[in-house]
């Protein structure tokens, strides 16, 4: 795998935090997105994978 066809994987976010990264990194550097939209969305991102995770530290504990 190489960094140009598989970046997220090579450092084994999931979905939503390479999303969030995503929006971190381009935060005020994509026409038309202004700054604080792009953190919002990396916030949504972060919000989801806790939850995510909180979903799955339940499911463990009902084992």
């Amino acid at each position: 795998m190489t960094q140009v066809n598989h970046p997220i994987n090579n450092h084994n976010l999931n979905f939503f935090l390479g999303n969030a990264i995503k929006y971190i990194v381009r935060a005020g550097l994509k026409d038309g997105e202004p700054t604080q939209e792009a953190l919002q969305k990396a916030v949504w991102y972060l919000e989801h994978e806790i939850e995510r995770l909180k979903a799955k530290a339940g499911e463990g504990a009902m084992r």
